[in-house]
């Protein structure tokens, strides 16, 4: 199993429209050499990726390793400051830096699936997984994986959730004896993910009242502290079943053609956030009288009503006012919030099962920054583009003089009539048409703001394309 990189090998040939296996571009990190997971347990399950960033405290000369004081007098002219924007190219490079296209092998139910993501946060803040679980199911097939992880208030979180949640799922399922039984299957996943947020939780208490170096501790409080959202997704080739565990606001949609022709989005999850009127009945059923626990669309402040980490949603305020003295942790929600009666977050997700159709079908998974610009049905009207039309090789431009972000009669979310078809990647084509497609000088406008964060997220986008039974 690869994770937050892509990497493959080609293995089959595929029709015309899926001729390229792997395609890697301009991706300048190291990847795994295995795509299966590997399965990691006990004490090692955070400390090992309970990562803290470190920034970088050496001068510029001495990282470029320069021997002597660099001159500092010569400014750029205002021309040239001026004149420097993105080009077409630098465009796409940005789209498609971490973008790969994965075949694999025979009797996987999959014809190819596409990935790509940009960062807004620095550093990105989403984790995403793919691969297989070898030696796995009743009949021996294996079954794909996708898993997209959307970290918030920090990285640690969706790393760790990205290095071990799916082993921890798959032990898990090793104990059911008939992967075609959906409950038992859905048990199996709900456990995991459950039993996962417990072990972070749990093991950032241990380790605080341990006798641990400092540093130690405040390694694994990161990914406790720090949240993510979960979506995972499970594809049993046997009998041609999606399992989807969504914890968080993360998304899956199902593109499949109607008897019309036509694409039709199947929402395989839903958003778990304060604005979600069943997540908010269930908080309120769940901590009766506290009439300002959900305001706004956020939950005591936080846009999400699942999540894994998070402790300042989940701890007694007496902990987090102890942590936060000791390791200089953050402060309890209070007095900004009233917390009574934690933990109001909670790391369960909702599974959906789904049969595929006999037919032509495809799965998108994406972080909540895709779904900022586009519904379900647009993602899977833009995928269905891309695949009706092929690669197009004209390439249509939209620029308009003195653009601005309050310019009337630009579509700022996607608009069919926006759409551009010229990425050889399903990924880097939906998040190219998600910042304005046709529109050139809006999508090099949100990819060149700085802070990005301000006006858009991290995107992390994953294209599953199946076979036909």
């Amino acid at each position: 199993m690869v994770h937050g990189v892509c990497h493959g090998q080609p293995r089959s040939r595929l029709p015309p429209m899926f001729t390229r296996h792997v395609i890697r571009l301009h991706s300048t990190q190291r990847v795994r050499s295995s795509t299966e997971f590997t399965p990691r347990f006990g004490k090692v399950l955070v400390s090992a990726a309970a990562l803290i960033a470190t920034g970088a405290s050496a001068l510029w000369y001495f990282a470029n390793g320069q021997n002597h004081v660099p001159q500092l007098t010569e400014l750029p002219s205002a021309h040239q400051i001026s004149r420097s924007s993105l080009s077409e190219r630098d465009v796409t490079t940005i789209l498609s830096q971490e973008a790969c296209s994965v075949a694999p092998h025979d009797g996987s139910g999959v014809k190819r699936y596409d990935v790509t993501r940009i960062a807004a946060n620095t550093p990105c803040e989403d984790r995403f997984v793919h691969g297989q679980l070898a030696r796995f199911g009743n009949d021996g097939r294996p079954w794909s994986a996708w898993g997209i992880f959307d970290g918030h208030s920090g990285w640690q979180t969706a790393e760790l959730l990205s290095q071990q949640l799916v082993p921890f799922v798959r032990k898990n399922l090793d104990k059911v004896a008939s992967h075609n039984d959906m409950s038992s299957v859905q048990r199996a996943v709900m456990k995991a993910f459950v039993d996962f947020d417990k072990a972070i939780l749990s093991t950032a208490l241990e380790t605080a009242h341990s006798h641990a170096p400092l540093q130690e501790k405040i390694k694994t409080l990161a990914p406790a502290y720090a949240g993510s959202c979960a979506l995972l997704s499970l594809f049993n080739p046997s009998n041609r079943t999606l399992h989807v565990a969504c914890t968080g606001d993360a998304r899956a949609v199902l593109g499949k053609r109607a008897a019309n022709g036509k694409w039709e989005a199947i929402p395989l999850s839903i958003d778990q956030n304060g604005s979600n009127a069943d997540e908010v009945s269930r908080l309120r059923e769940e901590h009766p009288g506290e009439d300002g626990l959900v305001a706004n669309g956020r939950v005591l402040g936080l846009m999400t009503s699942r999540a894994f980490g998070d402790v300042q949603w989940k701890f007694p305020a007496a902990t987090l006012s102890e942590f936060a003295k000791l390791y200089r942790t953050p402060a309890p929600l209070t007095p900004h919030y009233p917390v009574l009666t934690p933990p109001y977050i909670t790391a369960e997700p909702v599974v959906t099962m789904t049969k595929l159709p006999p037919n032509e079908s495809f799965l998108i998974l994406a972080s909540d920054g895709l779904w900022f610009s586009m519904s379900d049905q647009d993602a899977v009207n833009a995928v269905g583009y891309w695949l009706d039309r092929g690669i197009a090789t004209e390439k249509p431009s939209s620029m308009h003089d003195g653009l601005n972000f309050s310019s009337s009669g630009v579509p700022w979310k996607y608009a069919d009539e926006c759409v551009t078809v010229e990425d050889d990647n399903a990924a880097v084509h939906l998040v190219r048409n998600a910042l304005g497609g046709r529109n050139r000088e809006l999508v090099a406008a949100r990819l060149a703001y700085w802070p990005p964060r301000r006006i858009r997220d991290d995107i992390t986008v994953q294209v599953v394309f199946f076979k036909s039974s």
